[in-house]
């Protein structure tokens, strides 16, 4: 491509390790609420995913945990958050891969742990993990430390987890150290206490992260085959008012380690919105980070992209991929009508009339026709959808 061609949407793209991606348009990974107990796909999770095979060059799924005490973290009453900790899971990410494959796109399964926010453990009776054992205002229940063994053995469910990727016919994985789970907490001054190699300096926060994408690389250099995809998110901030867990310079830092391990992509979590800048910067999130990664590792961000113009303007100017959304869940062709010249006809809000071409599950139809949408961002329209609202899954 010539240097000086602003990024298309409709571009080829070639990623480090040879994988090709039909467009530059990516499904960010989001919670489908449609998991059986344990974690297993339902036939809600492949309707929804089957029916978006074409909303995007590469398709994320939702994130998947590692362990058994990595989740479930999901709302209590409705569908479970899925699974990958055990190879019973193993038919469910086949059926899965093959309803995304299904039309020549890329999947990734987003691999995770909740660390304290895995609700279900606690619903469950069991204790909930996580690298201190703080008393959060925000949980109704306590957390326990977790132990050195338990840290070393979570890395290593990190790589079974990719081998379970591997082994189901996914085109990648995207490590899922964003949004305050686990290796979120492991970074964060305000969540990890500990004083042993796992925690204190700058350096010891980056250490599990750090440990996790190296296992993650070696399973992938020893069972993947060529061109295999890995992408890292990261939540490029966390600040709560005065109290800083990390802020963006720190997590500069961070990337700029992760990135030697050669990965594809580094995913950007921006709430705010693409274009979005820390508080004391001229530049923005997407140019920070930007700056710092090789001329091989790719930028994805989201936030905010219900149509193709914000799309175009978020790859001619701040990143090489950007991820959609809700989007995405509002109209599951959004990539396949932007290749076909008919971005004009992207849906962008949901509508009473337009439920049914959205294939949302059950769970996400009940959660977006909330007022308070289950505390996921709101979907446009939302308040059309009200009278759908059956309650079944409310507690």
């Amino acid at each position: 491509q010539d240097k000086n061609m602003p990024n298309q949407l409709t571009d080829h793209v070639t990623l480090r390790h040879g994988a090709t991606l039909n467009n530059r348009i990516v499904m960010s990974p989001m919670q489908t609420h449609s998991g059986l107990k344990g974690g297993f796909a339902s036939d809600d999770t492949i309707q929804y995913y089957s029916a978006r095979s074409r909303a995007a060059g590469m398709l994320i799924t939702e994130f998947h945990y590692v362990s058994e005490n990595g989740g479930p973290a999901y709302v209590p009453g409705y569908p479970e958050q899925l699974g990958a900790y055990s190879d019973a899971h193993l038919e469910g990410l086949r059926k899965t891969v093959q309803a995304l494959k299904k039309d020549g796109n890329k999947a990734i399964l987003q691999i995770h742990h909740a660390g304290r926010a895995a609700v279900g453990r606690h619903v469950n009776g069991l204790d909930v993990v996580a690298p201190s054992a703080i008393d959060f205002s925000f949980l109704d229940y306590p957390v326990r430390e977790l132990t050195i063994t338990e840290i070393d053995d979570i890395i290593l469910y990190f790589g079974k987890a990719t081998k379970r990727a591997i082994d189901a016919g996914f085109d990648g994985v995207e490590i899922h150290g964003a949004n305050h789970y686990l290796i979120q907490q492991f970074f964060s001054k305000l969540s990890n206490l500990r004083t042993d190699k796992w925690g204190g300096s700058l350096n010891k926060r980056m250490a599990f992260p750090l440990a996790v994408v190296k296992e993650v690389k070696a399973i992938v250099d020893e069972y993947a085959p060529k061109g295999f995809i890995i992408g890292y998110r990261i939540s490029p901030e966390e600040l709560h008012g005065k109290n800083v867990g990390y802020d963006y310079t720190e997590a500069l830092t961070l990337i700029s380690e992760v990135i030697k391990y050669e990965l594809d992509y580094i995913h950007l979590s921006l709430w705010a919105g693409y274009n979005s800048k820390p508080e004391n910067s001229e530049k923005s999130y997407a140019e920070l980070f930007k700056e710092i990664l090789d001329d091989k590792t790719k930028l994805l961000i989201v936030g905010g992209i219900f149509g193709e113009d914000t799309a175009t303007d978020a790859i001619e100017n701040y990143a090489d991929l950007i991820a959609v959304a809700r989007g995405t869940l509002i109209d599951p062709n959004f990539a396949k009508k932007v290749t076909e010249g008919k971005g004009d006809t992207i849906l962008h809000k949901i509508s009473p009339e337009t439920v049914e071409y959205s294939h949302l599950t059950p769970g996400l139809l009940e959660a977006f026709s909330r007022e308070d949408s289950l505390g996921l961002p709101p979907l446009p329209g939302g308040e059309t959808i009200r009278h759908l609202h059956t309650g079944k899954y409310d507690i």
